[in-house]
């Protein structure tokens, strides 16, 4: 399959297939002409791939999923673990959710008024202090030597 027939079958535009082979994702097996060639197993690949974006993994983990000849090696223990996350994620959603339908039919005459509201405005301060928290620790470097 040239790269255009790829894209065709993928959805996914030459630009985006191009960056992939050059973070190792996929192997063109050659060129026609001036385009890139690929396996047509390439279009599974890239289902993966996909999947696996919308599952929250970051390109350089999904590389990882591939043995060299393309072919899935994925590691159960980091899917459990992708699994775990995501439901605790699902949890915090629907709390999130749950709150907002509450506070349209609030009866409050002020949102700030209502318990329940307020808890909602508490526990998303909470989580964007523990974010920030979390990404400045992250970019601290211990100094050489220590």
């Amino acid at each position: 399959m040239d790269i255009s027939e790829v894209s065709k079958a993928s959805g996914l535009p030459a630009s985006t297939l191009r960056y992939y082979e050059q973070k190792g994702l996929i192997k063109s097996i050659g060129r026609r002409g001036l385009r890139r060639a690929f396996n047509p197993r390439v279009v599974q690949q890239l289902a993966l791939i996909a999947l696996g974006r919308a599952a929250g993994f970051s390109l350089d983990e999904i590389a990882q999923m591939f043995s060299p000849d393309g072919r899935p090696e994925i590691d159960r223990e980091q899917l459990s673990s992708r699994a775990d996350a995501l439901d605790r994620k699902i949890h915090q959603l629907s709390n999130l959710r749950d709150g907002l339908r509450h506070a349209a039919a609030c009866s409050a005459p002020n949102h700030l008024e209502c318990p329940k509201f307020c808890r909602l405005m508490d526990a998303a301060a909470t989580a964007a202090k523990s974010k920030k928290t979390r990404k400045s620790k992250a970019k601290v470097k211990p100094p050489e030597g220590v």
